[in-house]
C-alpha cells in the first residue's frame, strides 16, 4: 500500500484531499497543526468507512513539530510515496501592498512558503524510496503573475499573493533539482473553494478542489512536472517540463 501525507488536513481541502487518497488506495497520514481536530477528522473519515488513515500531530511553522512528526511516520514506514503541502493562511484583511506590516508577512510566509520548505526537506529521504515519489504543493491562481498584472483593477492580497508566488517559484527549482529522479513536482490551484478559508464562497466545491488536487498526486511517469495547473484559469498546465 502506497503511504501519503497531507497537511492542514483535518478540515476543508486538506481533509478531502486525504479521503480521495485514501479511497484510491492509500494509507494517509492526515496531518493536523491541532492534534484534537486532527482526531477528529480521522474519525468522521472512519465513520464513513475510511479506515486507512491515521492523524499526526504537524505544525509546520515549527521545526520542532515537524521533527517530530518525520520521526513519528519513519516509526511506522521507511517510503513515503506522496507529500501534498497544503496547510496555508491567507493573512486576513486588508492587504495594502503599502499599509501591510513586515509582521503580517512573516506570518504568512512562516506557513505558506517556509512550511513547505521545512516540511518537504524533512521528508525528501523517505520519499526519494519511493518508486514513483509525487510532491504536490498547494498554490493559487491569485500568485500567479500574468493574472495579477492582466487584472489591475482587481481586489489585491499582496501578501497572500506573493506568497503563493514565491511557492511557484520554490516548486519550480524542487521540481529541477529532483528532475534526474522519477518525483513529479507540481503546484495546484485548487480553484476559488467554499471552504472556511473564503468564507464559504467560491465556485467549486470541495470534492472538486480535493479531486483536483489529487489528480496530481495520482500521476504516473507521463505525467507532468514542474508545472502550475488551474483549471479555472489555464486549460492546460503552464511551465516547464524538465
Amino acid at each position: 500500500m502506497k503511504i501519503a501525507l497531507v497537511t492542514g488536513a483535518n478540515k476543508g481541502i486538506g481533509l478531502e484531499t486525504a479521503r480521495q487518497l485514501a479511497q484510491n488506495g492509500f494509507f494517509v497520514y492526515l496531518g493536523s497543526r491541532n492534534l484534537e481536530s486532527g482526531l477528529a477528522a480521522v474519525e468522521k473519515l472512519k465513520a464513513d468507512g475510511i479506515g486507512n488513515i491515521e492523524t499526526v500531530q504537524l505544525d509546520v511553522t515549527d521545526r520542532e513539530s515537524i521533527t517530530a512528526a518525520r520521526v513519528t511516520i519513519g516509526q511506522k514506514t521507511d517510503v513515503l510515496d506522496v507529500l501534498v503541502n497544503n496547510a496555508g493562511i491567507s493573512g486576513g484583511f486588508p492587504q495594502s501592498a503599502l499599509d501591510a506590516t513586515n509582521d503580517q508577512f512573516r506570518t504568512v510566509y512562516e506557513t505558506n512558503v517556509f512550511g513547505v520548505v521545512g516540511v518537504t526537506q524533512a521528508f525528501i529521504d523517505l520519499l526519494k524510496k519511493s518508486p514513483e515519489p509525487r510532491i504536490v504543493n498547494v498554490s493559487s491562481a491569485m500568485g500567479s503573475l500574468a493574472l495579477a498584472t492582466g487584472h489591475p483593477g482587481s481586489p489585491k492580497m499582496s501578501v497572500y499573493q506573493s506568497s503563493k508566488s514565491a511557492l511557484n517559484m520554490y516548486t519550480i527549482n524542487l521540481a529541477y533539482e529532483l528532475s534526474e529522479l522519477p518525483f513529479k513536482v507540481n503546484m495546484v490551484c485548487p480553484g476559488y473553494t467554499k471552504t472556511d478559508f473564503t468564507g464559504h464562497q467560491g465556485t467549486s466545491t470541495v470534492q472538486e478542489a480535493g479531486q483536483r488536487i489529487a489528480k496530481y498526486a495520482l500521476i504516473d511517469q507521463d505525467g507532468p512536472t514542474g508545472k502550475f495547473i488551474s483549471e479555472e484559469y489555464f486549460p492546460e498546465p503552464a511551465g516547464c517540463p524538465w
